[in-house]
Order: structure tokens, then C-alpha cells, then sequence
């Protein structure tokens, strides 16, 4: 076979970066594919740039998206109602679509089309230095029974008093721009029976600043003002003993167990009145509208959705395995393993997806201006109705969204 020309390559974009894991993962998975001489091999591509989504975002603008990219699950409907993704539902076989996760296949559907498919699912939950909560006779709350809103706050009060502890929860709140605003603190909206925006009429006002997420925020901020946490982006706090609990994700796991030992616990979110809530959600792949050649981008991808393309590169990222069949073999997430509260949160129907529409981005910075304000003293009500009403302006500019394909898949 000859040198195959640039044009008649599939080319692939991923957020990763050389050196990482996940790209060495990934790397794997096209070199794989190559081996095989197929008639247009895959060419991996590298973020070289910081910001990976407005990267996409430019080129989704200029027409000059790869073939294969991947997206982070809010941003499967902004890009799918922009007609930048084709449709996968004529290449996925219904034994695949029956053995991935419902949380995986429901993030990928824009409508009635499926868009994306990612090899992996997250979790959000609290993790916890058990010597912490011993010494400060805090039980270890479990799914069958977590922590009410009462119950959480008062263990917090006991942790700040434990010797060695300089401030007992970490929220890992970033200072900068960050999809962890969305992902890891509207439950804590929804655990009061509040949210980000009506997700019938996809409306903000009267929900993202209605009564119920005013009271979440002002709890939020009560937090802070006691001391029990800090507006700190150091999740080093934790592993290095500093602070008692962590409200984050299953990322963080391979540094926790080695920063903690036997002394970690994973335990799930508070029942803050409403049940438990938590983030859901994840990176996926998706074919671009403008790819020559959807059949083959798709073997590729196929590939990555293998047992064995998941369980590699999970290994490396401690995310939920995005099939059950590779749940039944990975180490961390299998019945026993020491993440499978994860899996447990999602098949109890407790993970909430950040919403889908178009308007994501604006419900994300909104958002995330109205916690960053928030978490440093400024009125809950005003910050949050000053959120509803960004979001509500974008919503009515671009007349709801409507459908621009009018029914037609790309």
C-alpha cells in the first residue's frame, strides 16, 4: 500500500495531550487500527492548545472539524443542533447499544439521534480520611444510608475541630473558567429540589434563582463562612491530610488511595432534602458532518468501544467503564471493587446530566459566575437572578433553538 495522501486520512482530535496516559491509551487503540491496513488509517491528533473546546468551537465555525472528535457531554446538544455531528444510529449494533450503560447512551441522544458515544461514564461523590471521621465520631454514610443535610453539616463542625485538620471539606473550586462548577454543584440545587434551568421549557427564571436554590446556595455559602471550606482549586489539600472530606469525582482516586492508604472511603453526596443528586456525564466521540468517511471513522471508534479499549485506558483514568461487560472485569468498578459506589449512584437513577440544549455554554459560565461570587460573600438572590437572566437573554435571542434541520439528519 502506498503513503496514503492527508485528505484521505481519517483524522481524529482528542483532548488529551502527548506524555499523558490517556493519550498513550489512545495511541494504542490507532496503532492497533492501523496494523490492520485499512483503506484510510487513523491519524491521532494531540490538543496542542489549552482551551481543546474552543479549538473545536472555531473549527466547528470554519467547516474544518476532523473526522472524529470528542466532545464533552453538555456540548453533544449545541453541537448536534448545529448540524456539526452526523448521526450514529446507522452504524451501532443493537447488542452494543444493550450493553453500554443507560447514562452513556441517553448523553450521546440530541432528539431522537444518537450523536456520541464515549468509552466511559463519571462519578461525583465525597471522599473521606476514615481517621478524620473516627477521631471525630462521624459515621461512614453509605448509599442505603447518607448523610442528611443536618447530619453533614454537623460533621463538618466536628471535622474542623480534629487536630490536624486546617478546614474539613475541599471543594477543589477552581478560581479560573471550569466545567466543574456544573458538574459538581448543581446537585447541590437539585439536592434542595432546585436546578439550573426548567427542563421542560428550558427556562431559568424562577428556577435557577426560585426558593429552592436560593436556600441550596445559601447553605453553600454558610459553608464558607464558617470555615469549613475554603475558595481554594488545591485537591492536594486532601491527600496531604489537610483538610478531612473532598466533594469531587472518580479522577482523583489514583492520587487519593496513594496520598491516604486504607484510610480513604468513598462515600456518596448528602441527601440535602431532595435524595441524592450527582454529576453524570463524560467525554465522547462523535463523527463530524463534514468527515468523507463516516464508515471507517466509525471502525475506529468501534474499536475504542471494545472491552479491551475500555479497560485500557480506565485503568489509566479510574472512569466507569462505559459497557457492562467491562465493568464486570475492571478491578476498580466490579462488585467489591473500591469505586463501585459509582456504578451503584448511576443504575440508582441519582446522576443528573447538565442539561441539554444549545444553550449549555451560557448555563455553564452563568452558573459559574453566580458560585465564584457566591463562595465569596456576594448576596445569593442577586447572584443567581443575575444568572437566570443572562441565560434567559440567550435562550430568547436565539428564538428557543429551534431545529434547523427540520427532522433531517445529517
Amino acid at each position: 500500500m502506498g503513503v496514503r495522501r492527508p485528505e484521505e486520512r481519517i483524522t481524529v482530535w482528542t483532548r488529551e495531550v502527548v506524555g499523558s496516559p490517556d493519550f498513550a491509551a489512545l495511541n494504542s487503540a490507532a496503532q492497533k487500527f492501523n496494523s490492520r491496513r485499512p483503506p484510510h488509517p487513523v491519524v491521532l491528533l494531540p490538543s496542542i492548545y489549552l482551551n481543546y473546546e474552543g479549538r473545536i468551537k472555531n473549527a466547528a465555525a470554519t467547516g474544518t472539524l476532523p473526522c472524529l472528535l470528542e466532545v464533552d457531554g453538555p456540548f453533544v446538544a449545541p453541537f448536534a443542533w448545529a448540524g456539526d455531528l452526523q448521526a450514529l444510529d446507522r452504524y451501532v449494533p443493537k447488542e452494543l447499544l444493550k450493553d453500554l450503560l443507560p447514562a452513556v447512551v441517553a448523553q450521546g441522544r440530541y432528539g431522537t439521534h444518537l450523536y456520541t458515544l464515549g468509552q466511559y461514564e463519571s462519578g461525583l461523590g465525597l471522599w473521606g480520611n476514615k481517621r478524620y471521621l473516627q477521631a471525630a465520631g462521624v459515621r461512614i454514610a453509605t448509599l442505603q444510608k447518607p448523610w442528611t443535610l443536618q447530619e453533614f453539616e454537623t460533621a463538618l463542625q466536628k471535622l474542623s475541630r480534629v487536630p490536624g485538620v486546617e478546614y474539613a471539606l475541599n471543594l477543589d473550586l477552581p478560581t479560573g473558567a471550569s466545567e466543574f462548577y456544573s458538574y459538581a454543584f448543581a446537585p447541590i440545587l437539585q439536592g434542595f429540589g432546585g436546578d439550573l434551568i426548567d427542563r421542560e421549557t428550558d427556562h431559568a427564571r424562577g428556577v435557577l434563582d426560585g426558593p429552592n436554590s436560593v436556600a441550596a446556595m445559601k447553605h453553600f455559602q454558610l459553608w464558607f463562612r464558617q470555615g469549613w471550606t475554603r475558595y481554594l482549586g488545591r485537591h492536594s489539600d486532601f491527600e496531604a491530610g489537610k483538610s478531612a472530606l473532598s466533594w469531587s469525582g472518580h479522577w482523583f482516586y489514583p492520587l487519593y488511595r496513594q496520598g491516604l492508604g486504607r484510610d480513604l472511603v468513598l462515600m456518596p453526596l448528602p441527601n440535602l432534602g431532595a435524595g441524592i443528586k450527582t454529576g453524570m456525564g463524560s467525554w465522547s466521540w462523535g463523527i463530524s458532518s463534514t468527515c468523507p468517511y463516516p464508515r471507517e471513522a466509525w471502525k475506529f471508534l468501534a474499536l475504542l468501544l471494545t472491552d479491551a479499549e475500555i479497560l485500557r485506558i480506565t485503568q489509566v483514568n479510574a472512569a466507569i467503564p462505559a459497557r457492562r461487560s467491562a465493568l464486570a472485569r475492571s478491578p476498580l468498578y466490579r462488585q467489591g471493587g473500591p469505586l463501585v459506589l459509582y456504578v451503584q449512584q448511576l443504575d440508582a437513577g441519582l446522576g443528573v446530566p447538565r442539561p441539554k440544549t444549545p444553550a449549555y455554554a451560557t448555563i455553564r459560565n452563568s452558573f459559574r459566575t453566580a458560585v465564584q461570587a457566591i463562595a465569596t460573600g456576594a448576596d445569593v438572590q442577586s447572584a443567581l437572578s443575575k444568572a437566570a437572566a443572562s441565560i434567559d437573554r440567550e435562550i430568547a435571542g436565539n428564538r428557543g433553538f429551534p431545529d434547523p434541520m427540520s427532522g433531517k439528519v445529517p
